[in-house]
């Protein structure tokens, strides 16, 4: 399951939530009508499904201070590059306003305006670094991130806060429990509350990222570099052996564990720390044998400081719309009611300012670490090419998933690299 589709499934629960503005089309068909007429003030804006929860409020405040009616067409996140692809092929695009997830800007880049427009110079400090560099393609903003996300470390309080453990874990290590800022402090927490029917963390084989966050905190690009693959080097094997290491305590079966059974997991207290999606906090079910119990803090730093990959949508305004002045209106409205996705139940934004303005309420306590992962030295997005999704499909799940079971990972790094290579031909 890749990451976005795991976040959209999380946000709707499977179900079409659709909040009429002017008229919402639910499914994968979309209306049978095409852009917004040439000069109106109503926008199609294509979203997949978690999307859609996150723009409701924009939508509703759009309305009412920008005069912009919204028509949304969802669709779910497997059908939607296909979508896109056709309509963007043939010229004649049923949407004025299009949320693209990151890994597509680089397929999409010709087909979108420019919105530079809308980065002015305060705009461009209220948005992470990381999304204002992804958001450039060849000199020109084509799209605006209205939501982000980044894994940070949840644990359990109180495991940790335990008179107990505080003593016998200060006797075994030598310094105090509490949440770790550094990786040995992670391996050694792991391994103290690997018993009694409870794992110190979890190792997710099924999914790339959080490999990924590794690299980037071991000082290097993720797999490219421009154009050289470098997913053989130094940075790469340290992160992969790192990341192995925490199999020994773990839940067994690592090679199939994705984001959603490590969720699961976690809520129904089976490892005492995980490494997830900061969105992920305000959605433990009150009935979890962990509501109520948990702490956040940042991704850690390695070598080169903390690093995240960040998980950004974009708003694009295609070049085939009739109605570009009312789609950068809405795109507009986005920005200036960017803490709007707070309220919505998959709760985030894009802004710095959004966050802030929520870290400090009760419920909120995972916006401070997740500000300072998104702003962490190392944190980048990943790599700007079309192939992007079929090298995680074909190449890194596979590899990791070898890796976590007892492979040798100089052989399946260099392995990996060949394949790459070859995708990139």
């Amino acid at each position: 399951m890749s990451t976005r589709t795991f976040i959209s499934r999380l946000a709707v629960g499977g179900i079409c939530t659709a909040v009429a503005l002017s008229a919402t089309a639910c499914g994968a068909g979309g209306p049978a009508t095409t852009s917004g007429s040439a000069g109106t003030n109503t926008v199609n804006v294509l979203v997949e499904a978690g999307g859609h929860a996150v723009l409701t409020g924009v939508a509703e405040q759009c309305k009412q201070n920008a005069g912009v009616d919204v028509n949304f067409v969802e669709l779910p996140y497997d059908g939607m590059f296909n979508r896109l692809s056709s309509e963007f092929s043939s010229g004649n695009v049923s949407f004025d306003v299009a949320a693209l997830d990151s890994v597509w800007l680089p397929s999409f880049k010709d087909a979108v305006q420019p919105i530079d427009e809308i980065f002015t110079d305060e705009a461009k400090k209220d948005i992470f670094p990381s999304l204002v560099k992804e958001a450039n393609v060849d000199g020109h903003f084509i799209g605006l991130p209205a939501w982000t996300n980044a894994e940070i470390i949840l644990y359990r309080k109180d495991l940790f806060e335990d008179t107990k453990n505080k003593a016998d874990f200060q006797v075994k290590y030598g310094y105090e429990l509490a949440a770790p800022t550094t990786w040995k402090q992670y391996q050694d927490i792991s391994e103290f509350f690997t018993k009694d029917g409870i794992y110190g963390t979890d190792v997710k084989g099924g999914v790339e990222t959080e490999w990924l966050a590794h690299v980037l905190q071991a000082g290097s690009p993720m797999v490219l570099d421009g154009d050289k693959v470098v997913i053989d080097n130094a940075a790469h094997k340290e992160a992969l052996d790192f990341y192995v290491s925490l199999v020994k305590d773990a839940p067994s079966g690592a090679a199939q564990v994705d984001w959603a059974a490590a969720q699961n997991l976690f809520n129904q207290g089976k490892t005492a720390m995980t490494r997830f999606w900061a969105h992920a906090y305000r959605q433990i079910p009150a009935d979890s044998a962990v509501a109520g119990k948990v702490g956040a803090a940042p991704m850690i730093a390695g070598s080169a400081g903390i690093g995240g990959v960040p998980g950004p949508w974009y708003l694009t305004v295609p070049k085939a719309t009739k109605n570009t002045e009312a789609a950068k209106k809405f795109v507009q409205c986005a920005y200036d009611y960017n803490d709007k996705g707070i309220e919505s139940n998959l709760g985030l934004a894009s802004r710095i300012s959004a966050f802030e303005k929520y870290q400090d309420k009760e419920g909120y306590e995972s916006f401070g670490p997740l500000i300072e992962t998104l702003n962490g030295e190392a944190t980048a997005t990943r790599p700007a090419t079309e192939k992007w999704q079929q090298i995680v499909d074909t190449v890194l799940v596979p590899m990791l998933q070898k890796a976590v079971a007892g492979g040798d990972s100089a052989t399946l790094l260099a392995d990996a690299k060949k394949q790459i290579e070859d995708l990139l031909k």
